[in-house]
Protein backbone atom coordinates (compact mmCIF):
# COMPACT_ATOMS: atom_id res chain seq x y z
CA UNK A 1 0.00 0.00 0.00
CA UNK A 2 1.16 3.63 -1.11
CA UNK A 3 2.27 5.94 1.61
CA UNK A 4 -0.60 9.02 2.04
CA UNK A 5 0.56 12.88 1.32
CA UNK A 6 -1.23 16.19 1.68
CA UNK A 7 -0.29 18.92 -0.83
CA UNK A 8 -1.40 22.23 0.67
CA UNK A 9 -1.00 24.35 -2.54
CA UNK A 10 -0.62 24.13 -6.03
CA UNK A 11 2.35 22.52 -7.73
CA UNK A 12 3.82 22.25 -11.06
CA UNK A 13 1.76 19.16 -12.60
CA UNK A 14 5.31 17.13 -13.34
CA UNK A 15 6.04 17.45 -9.86
CA UNK A 16 2.53 15.88 -8.84
CA UNK A 17 3.31 13.06 -11.71
CA UNK A 18 6.58 12.33 -9.36
CA UNK A 19 5.03 12.14 -6.54
CA UNK A 20 1.82 9.83 -7.69
CA UNK A 21 3.95 7.78 -8.64
CA UNK A 22 5.34 6.65 -5.18
CA UNK A 23 2.31 7.98 -2.98
CA UNK A 24 -1.38 8.69 -2.89
CA UNK A 25 -1.84 12.73 -3.18
CA UNK A 26 -4.75 14.65 -1.30
CA UNK A 27 -4.30 18.38 -2.45
CA UNK A 28 -5.80 21.52 -1.37
CA UNK A 29 -7.21 22.79 -4.48
CA UNK A 30 -9.10 26.57 -3.38
CA UNK A 31 -7.03 29.85 -4.01
CA UNK A 32 -7.45 30.53 -0.52
CA UNK A 33 -5.00 29.35 2.19
CA UNK A 34 -6.54 25.94 3.43
CA UNK A 35 -8.23 26.53 7.00
CA UNK A 36 -6.61 25.36 9.45
CA UNK A 37 -9.69 22.64 10.88
CA UNK A 38 -9.57 21.17 7.19
CA UNK A 39 -5.86 20.66 7.51
CA UNK A 40 -6.01 18.69 10.96
CA UNK A 41 -9.04 16.66 9.45
CA UNK A 42 -6.59 15.77 6.36
CA UNK A 43 -3.47 15.20 8.72
CA UNK A 44 -5.36 12.42 10.41
CA UNK A 45 -4.42 9.75 7.40
CA UNK A 46 -1.09 10.91 6.31
CA UNK A 47 2.23 10.33 6.12
CA UNK A 48 3.87 13.11 4.74
CA UNK A 49 2.95 17.18 4.30
CA UNK A 50 4.03 18.99 1.55
CA UNK A 51 3.82 22.96 2.33
CA UNK A 52 4.91 26.31 2.85
CA UNK A 53 4.57 28.77 5.57
CA UNK A 54 1.78 30.82 3.71
CA UNK A 55 -0.48 27.59 2.49
CA UNK A 56 -0.21 25.54 5.71
CA UNK A 57 0.62 27.84 8.44
CA UNK A 58 2.59 27.11 11.92
CA UNK A 59 3.85 23.17 12.11
CA UNK A 60 3.48 23.47 15.84
CA UNK A 61 2.87 21.07 18.68
CA UNK A 62 -1.46 21.15 18.02
CA UNK A 63 -1.18 20.38 14.64
CA UNK A 64 1.07 17.49 14.95
CA UNK A 65 -1.36 16.22 17.38
CA UNK A 66 -3.80 16.00 14.62
CA UNK A 67 -1.17 13.90 12.67
CA UNK A 68 -0.64 10.72 14.58
CA UNK A 69 1.19 8.94 11.18
CA UNK A 70 3.29 11.65 9.87
CA UNK A 71 6.56 11.34 9.32
CA UNK A 72 8.06 14.29 7.32
CA UNK A 73 7.06 17.88 6.34
CA UNK A 74 8.62 19.18 3.14
CA UNK A 75 8.84 22.89 3.37
CA UNK A 76 8.84 24.21 -0.28
CA UNK A 77 11.51 27.33 0.87
CA UNK A 78 14.72 27.79 2.15
CA UNK A 79 13.89 28.97 5.20
CA UNK A 80 11.70 26.77 7.97
CA UNK A 81 10.68 29.04 10.64
CA UNK A 82 7.11 27.91 10.73
CA UNK A 83 8.43 24.60 12.27
CA UNK A 84 8.36 24.12 15.85
CA UNK A 85 11.51 22.36 15.70
CA UNK A 86 11.33 20.86 19.32
CA UNK A 87 7.56 19.73 18.91
CA UNK A 88 8.97 17.76 15.93
CA UNK A 89 11.76 16.60 17.56
CA UNK A 90 9.66 14.78 20.28
CA UNK A 91 7.18 13.42 18.05
CA UNK A 92 10.10 11.97 15.34
CA UNK A 93 8.32 14.08 12.78
CA UNK A 94 11.72 15.05 10.43
CA UNK A 95 11.44 18.52 8.30
CA UNK A 96 12.79 19.25 5.20
CA UNK A 97 13.73 22.00 2.97
CA UNK A 98 15.20 23.59 0.01
CA UNK A 99 18.37 25.27 -0.14
CA UNK A 100 20.91 25.96 -3.07
CA UNK A 101 18.06 26.16 -5.90
CA UNK A 102 17.26 29.50 -5.46
CA UNK A 103 20.47 31.41 -4.55
CA UNK A 104 21.51 32.77 -7.68
CA UNK A 105 17.64 34.09 -7.72
CA UNK A 106 17.94 35.68 -4.45
CA UNK A 107 20.95 36.73 -5.03
CA UNK A 108 19.66 38.37 -8.29
CA UNK A 109 16.78 40.18 -6.47
CA UNK A 110 19.78 41.55 -3.93
CA UNK A 111 21.36 43.89 -6.44
CA UNK A 112 17.78 44.74 -8.27
CA UNK A 113 16.59 46.23 -5.02
CA UNK A 114 20.15 48.35 -4.78
CA UNK A 115 20.03 49.33 -8.10
CA UNK A 116 16.47 49.92 -8.24
CA UNK A 117 16.93 52.16 -4.86
CA UNK A 118 19.95 53.90 -5.83
CA UNK A 119 19.31 55.01 -9.38
CA UNK A 120 15.45 55.85 -8.01
CA UNK A 121 14.29 53.17 -11.09
CA UNK A 122 10.44 52.76 -9.76
CA UNK A 123 10.45 56.46 -8.80
CA UNK A 124 11.46 58.18 -11.83
CA UNK A 125 9.40 55.21 -14.33
CA UNK A 126 6.23 57.07 -12.57
CA UNK A 127 7.38 60.44 -13.12
CA UNK A 128 8.00 59.60 -17.13
CA UNK A 129 4.59 57.79 -17.10
CA UNK A 130 2.96 60.52 -15.68
CA UNK A 131 3.82 62.98 -18.01
CA UNK A 132 5.72 64.69 -15.64
CA UNK A 133 9.00 64.69 -18.23
CA UNK A 134 9.59 68.13 -20.05
CA UNK A 135 12.29 69.94 -21.54
CA UNK A 136 12.33 72.35 -18.58
CA UNK A 137 13.33 69.33 -16.30
CA UNK A 138 16.96 69.37 -14.54
CA UNK A 139 18.96 67.00 -15.12
CA UNK A 140 19.46 67.46 -10.86
CA UNK A 141 16.40 66.08 -10.59
CA UNK A 142 17.06 62.62 -11.52
CA UNK A 143 19.67 61.92 -9.74
CA UNK A 144 20.62 58.78 -7.82
CA UNK A 145 23.73 57.45 -6.25
CA UNK A 146 26.51 54.98 -8.11
CA UNK A 147 26.30 51.56 -7.30
CA UNK A 148 29.66 50.99 -8.72
CA UNK A 149 32.92 51.09 -6.64
CA UNK A 150 31.26 51.94 -3.36
CA UNK A 151 31.14 49.87 -0.39
CA UNK A 152 28.66 46.69 0.41
CA UNK A 153 28.13 45.46 3.73
CA UNK A 154 26.40 41.77 3.79
CA UNK A 155 25.08 40.72 7.63
CA UNK A 156 24.79 36.88 6.61
CA UNK A 157 27.79 35.80 4.82
CA UNK A 158 25.88 32.05 3.83
CA UNK A 159 25.57 30.90 0.52
CA UNK A 160 23.19 33.78 -0.88
CA UNK A 161 25.46 36.00 0.72
CA UNK A 162 28.52 34.36 -1.08
CA UNK A 163 26.42 34.89 -4.65
CA UNK A 164 25.95 38.66 -3.30
CA UNK A 165 29.20 39.12 -2.57
CA UNK A 166 30.36 37.59 -6.06
CA UNK A 167 28.24 40.03 -8.18
CA UNK A 168 29.62 43.05 -6.28
CA UNK A 169 33.33 42.01 -6.24
CA UNK A 170 33.26 41.20 -10.30
CA UNK A 171 30.59 43.00 -11.06
CA UNK A 172 30.57 46.49 -9.51
CA UNK A 173 34.14 46.33 -8.57
CA UNK A 174 32.73 47.11 -4.68
CA UNK A 175 34.61 46.91 -1.76
CA UNK A 176 32.49 44.01 0.22
CA UNK A 177 32.26 43.78 3.88
CA UNK A 178 30.84 41.13 5.49
CA UNK A 179 29.67 40.56 9.55
CA UNK A 180 28.41 36.65 10.30
CA UNK A 181 28.12 34.74 13.34
CA UNK A 182 31.09 32.48 12.09
CA UNK A 183 34.14 34.25 9.77
CA UNK A 184 34.07 32.10 6.32
CA UNK A 185 37.42 32.06 5.31
CA UNK A 186 36.65 30.62 1.82
CA UNK A 187 34.86 33.50 0.83
CA UNK A 188 37.48 35.84 2.01
CA UNK A 189 40.05 34.27 -0.35
CA UNK A 190 37.33 33.56 -3.35
CA UNK A 191 36.04 36.89 -3.39
CA UNK A 192 38.75 38.93 -1.44
CA UNK A 193 35.79 39.97 0.91
CA UNK A 194 36.76 41.89 4.40
CA UNK A 195 35.10 40.65 7.76
CA UNK A 196 34.16 42.73 9.98
CA UNK A 197 32.26 43.66 13.49
CA UNK A 198 28.55 44.65 12.68
CA UNK A 199 29.64 48.60 14.19
CA UNK A 200 32.11 48.73 11.61
CA UNK A 201 30.17 47.11 9.23
CA UNK A 202 27.34 49.63 9.38
CA UNK A 203 29.71 53.19 9.62
CA UNK A 204 31.57 51.72 6.65
CA UNK A 205 29.05 50.90 3.89
CA UNK A 206 27.29 52.61 1.34
CA UNK A 207 24.76 49.86 0.74
CA UNK A 208 23.72 46.68 3.70
CA UNK A 209 22.26 43.87 2.94
CA UNK A 210 20.57 41.64 5.62
CA UNK A 211 20.70 38.01 4.01
CA UNK A 212 20.05 36.24 7.40
CA UNK A 213 17.85 33.95 8.63
CA UNK A 214 14.86 34.34 11.33
CA UNK A 215 15.83 33.02 14.68
CA UNK A 216 15.66 34.20 18.16
CA UNK A 217 18.94 35.57 18.02
CA UNK A 218 18.27 38.03 14.88
CA UNK A 219 14.60 38.56 15.38
CA UNK A 220 14.84 42.59 15.16
CA UNK A 221 18.31 42.39 14.86
CA UNK A 222 18.09 46.31 13.07
CA UNK A 223 16.85 48.53 14.98
CA UNK A 224 17.49 52.25 16.36
CA UNK A 225 20.99 51.89 16.98
CA UNK A 226 21.84 50.07 14.12
CA UNK A 227 20.22 52.45 11.84
CA UNK A 228 21.86 55.70 13.56
CA UNK A 229 25.11 53.77 12.69
CA UNK A 230 25.07 53.94 8.84
CA UNK A 231 25.78 56.73 6.46
CA UNK A 232 23.27 59.61 6.17
CA UNK A 233 23.62 58.28 2.50
CA UNK A 234 23.57 54.37 2.97
CA UNK A 235 20.88 52.70 0.95
CA UNK A 236 19.00 49.41 3.46
CA UNK A 237 18.38 46.28 1.80
CA UNK A 238 16.48 43.55 3.39
CA UNK A 239 16.03 40.26 1.29
CA UNK A 240 16.26 38.11 4.56
CA UNK A 241 12.74 38.31 6.68
CA UNK A 242 10.75 41.25 8.08
CA UNK A 243 10.66 40.44 11.59
CA UNK A 244 15.24 40.55 11.37
CA UNK A 245 14.33 44.15 11.50
CA UNK A 246 12.35 46.49 13.59
CA UNK A 247 10.31 48.27 11.10
CA UNK A 248 8.77 51.02 13.41
CA UNK A 249 12.61 51.84 13.79
CA UNK A 250 13.39 51.57 9.82
CA UNK A 251 10.29 54.27 9.40
CA UNK A 252 11.54 56.67 12.05
CA UNK A 253 15.10 56.43 9.77
CA UNK A 254 13.74 57.48 6.86
CA UNK A 255 11.48 59.79 8.05
CA UNK A 256 14.40 61.81 10.20
CA UNK A 257 16.70 61.06 6.71
CA UNK A 258 19.10 58.83 9.26
CA UNK A 259 19.58 57.09 5.52
CA UNK A 260 18.90 58.06 2.35
CA UNK A 261 16.43 55.09 1.30
CA UNK A 262 15.94 51.31 1.43
CA UNK A 263 14.70 48.38 -1.00
CA UNK A 264 12.55 45.49 0.74
CA UNK A 265 11.50 42.46 -0.39
CA UNK A 266 10.05 41.23 3.14
CA UNK A 267 7.88 43.32 5.90
CA UNK A 268 7.00 42.94 9.51
CA UNK A 269 3.79 41.47 8.62
CA UNK A 270 2.73 40.33 4.74
CA UNK A 271 0.78 41.09 2.84
CA UNK A 272 1.86 44.58 4.27
CA UNK A 273 -1.01 46.86 5.76
CA UNK A 274 -1.71 49.21 3.23
CA UNK A 275 -1.21 52.02 5.39
CA UNK A 276 2.26 51.33 6.07
CA UNK A 277 3.95 54.22 5.79
CA UNK A 278 6.94 52.71 3.71
CA UNK A 279 4.63 52.54 0.99
CA UNK A 280 3.97 56.34 0.39
CA UNK A 281 7.93 57.14 0.29
CA UNK A 282 9.25 57.20 -3.07
CA UNK A 283 12.76 56.63 -1.65
CA UNK A 284 11.89 53.23 -0.57
CA UNK A 285 10.93 50.31 -3.12
CA UNK A 286 9.03 47.27 -2.01
CA UNK A 287 8.41 44.41 -3.63
CA UNK A 288 6.22 41.16 -2.51
CA UNK A 289 8.80 38.83 -1.08
CA UNK A 290 9.75 37.68 -4.44
CA UNK A 291 12.82 36.29 -3.67
CA UNK A 292 12.59 33.23 -5.26
CA UNK A 293 10.14 33.75 -7.68
CA UNK A 294 10.83 32.88 -11.20
CA UNK A 295 9.55 29.88 -13.17
CA UNK A 296 12.33 27.74 -13.34
CA UNK A 297 13.16 28.29 -9.65
CA UNK A 298 9.92 27.70 -8.46
CA UNK A 299 9.86 24.53 -10.32
CA UNK A 300 13.00 23.50 -9.18
CA UNK A 301 11.99 24.10 -5.48
CA UNK A 302 8.48 22.40 -5.70
CA UNK A 303 10.80 19.40 -6.82
CA UNK A 304 13.43 19.44 -4.21
CA UNK A 305 10.58 19.38 -1.96
CA UNK A 306 9.07 16.55 -3.80
CA UNK A 307 12.13 14.41 -4.00
CA UNK A 308 12.60 15.31 0.06
CA UNK A 309 8.69 14.35 0.71
CA UNK A 310 9.43 10.92 -1.07
CA UNK A 311 12.02 10.17 -0.18
CA UNK A 312 11.09 9.94 3.78
CA UNK A 313 7.77 8.49 3.26
CA UNK A 314 9.72 5.72 1.44
CA UNK A 315 11.97 5.13 3.89
CA UNK A 316 14.91 6.40 2.50
CA UNK A 317 17.11 9.54 3.62
CA UNK A 318 15.85 13.00 2.74
CA UNK A 319 18.03 15.11 0.68
CA UNK A 320 17.84 18.63 2.62
CA UNK A 321 16.80 17.96 5.90
CA UNK A 322 16.30 20.69 8.88
CA UNK A 323 18.81 20.45 11.73
CA UNK A 324 17.10 20.01 14.81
Amino acid sequence: MRPKVYITMPIPEEVKKYISEYCEIGQWAEEIPIPRHVLFQELAKVEGLLTTSSSGGEINADLLDHAPHLKVVSNVSVGYNNFDLEAMKIRKVVGTHTPYVLDETVADLAFSLILATARRIPELDRFVKEGNWSPNNDDQDFYGIDVHSSTLGIIGMGRIGEKIARRAKFGFNMDVLYHNRNRNPEAEQKFDVEYCDMESLLKRSDYVVLMTPLTSETFELIGTKEFQQMKKSAIFINISRGKTVDEEALIRALQEKEIYGAGLDVFYNEPVEKDNPLLKMPNVVTVPHIGSATAKTSFDMAMRAAENLVAVVTGKKPIYPVPY
